[in-house]
């Protein structure tokens, strides 16, 4: 029978299928079924720096300005009172998942800036959690803010997060980087266990109507892998840490895909979010049959045999792949 077990953050996982931040783990109930029908780990939503600013406001609130109560406020806030728990509440929900289930539960922070990261991040490994996942959504707006900058910022957290916490712990990143290469090298050696590609940005539509700026959040398609699964297969082997794939995994093959690109693990959401847990055991199965079908032995056999150090054409990852790619639309011009 063939052997899926996987490493990941340093953790022994029994296949490489990982349900990745969702709505779906805020209920304890909903991790039990990701588990039963084969997940094998949990990352759970996030806990967004704004939640802990909110409630920061909220105690300088009831102590400053008890006897006189404001008509004013951020309208970001009370929306966040109805996104999740706050993050008292995040920390009860990791011990409640811990006790519930028995495969790794990893914690997701997501911030812009590390005034509360590193507090947060050791409170979480106190509550339990196996692994942290620090998820760097940030829009960069200020026109003297240098890229340099930014991402210097970013290996600063990550080596204070890692002298505060033992845990393995995985930064999640977008791929507006100018060489993610060399930042995969610099946080690796800033103490990261693992890089998550990609975190996808919701983008905002504009209704032109009501002259309002509206979010918009559409599932992920398979199509949306490509990108994480490019840059998986360019980094594999040249920088020493794990590499998770997320945004577009849906299907056996997809997992198959970033496997072989040389990920570790194959994380999910959109898929499981539209068609429930159960369908993360569908997909289970689809991988087991077909890694016995062409007669692989093992995930670890498998892994990184179609990154770009181990495939014939390396240049099919980079440039040249991109004019091959617009040849083929020659035949349909008049």
């Amino acid at each position: 029978m063939t052997d899926l077990t996987t490493t990941y953050l340093g953790l022994n996982l029994k296949n490489p299928l990982v349900a990745s931040a969702s709505p779906l783990s805020k209920k304890v109930d909903t991790v039990r079924k990701l588990e039963d029908a084969g997940a094998s780990a949990v990352v759970l939503y996030s806990l967004f720096e704004e939640q802990i600013v909110h409630e920061s406001h909220k105690l300088s609130y009831f102590l400053d300005q008890a006897n006189e109560p404001s008509r004013e406020s951020n309208p970001y806030y009370p929306d966040l009172d109805h996104y999740n728990v706050g993050p008292d509440g995040y920390l009860e929900h990791i011990q409640k998942v811990k006790k519930a289930v028995s495969i790794p539960v990893i914690a997701s922070l997501n911030g812009v800036t590390d005034s509360g990261w590193v507090e947060y991040a050791k409170n979480m490994e106190d509550a339990g959690a196996d692994g942290l996942e620090l998820n760097l959504y940030n829009i960069p707006t200020d026109l003297y803010l240098s890229s340099a900058e930014i991402e210097n910022g970013y290996l600063d957290l990550i080596q204070r997060v890692r002298d505060e916490i033992k845990i393995p712990f995985a930064v999640k990143l977008s791929p507006f980087f100018t060489s993610l290469p060399y930042f995969a090298r610099k946080a690796a050696e800033a103490g990261a266990n693992g890089l998550v590609l990609y975190n996808r940005f919701y983008q905002p539509d504009l209704d032109v109507e009501t002259l309002e700026v509206v979010p918009c959040l559409e599932l992920s398609t398979s199509a949306d892998m490509r990108l994480p699964l490019r840059w998986i297969a360019i980094l594999y082997g040249r920088v020493e840490i794990d590499l998770a794939l997320t945004s577009g995994v849906h299907t056996a093959v997809d997992a198959i895909k970033a496997v072989m690109a040389g990920s570790s693990v194959a994380m999910m959401a959109s898929e499981l979010v539209a068609k429930g847990p159960s369908r993360l055991g569908e997909i289970l199965k689809d991988l087991g049959d077909w890694l016995e079908k062409y007669e692989y032995e093992s995930i670890q056999q498998m892994k990184g045999s179609m990154s770009q150090r181990a495939v014939e054409d390396p240049a099919a990852f980079e440039r040249g792949n991109y004019m091959k790619a617009l040849q083929t639309f020659d035949h349909r011009l008049p």
